[in-house]
């Protein structure tokens, strides 16, 4: 993400095996990512754990109801 206006599609990464942390708050300066921004909100990270390497779909605007995935609900 830069500047300050949202990314609302989301972003395809090819990732490895291993554990991941996704972004629920959307303060993380490291989105889709957490870097611990969460602290001052409610929010939590979505723990992602990947057994071998995917390429993923994760949603950036928050507003998904399968997290960390895209469902399309940014285009809602």
């Amino acid at each position: 993400m830069t500047g300050n206006s949202p990314t609302i599609s989301p972003i395809v990464l090819d990732l490895d095996p291993g554990t991941y942390w996704w972004c629920k708050c959307g303060k993380s300066k490291k989105q889709p990512f957490c870097d611990g921004s969460h602290t001052s909100t409610e929010f939590t990270p979505e723990r992602l754990v990947l057994t071998e390497k995917q390429t993923v779909a994760l949603c950036l605007c928050k507003k998904t109801s399968s997290p960390p995935f895209c469902d399309g609900s940014h285009n809602k």
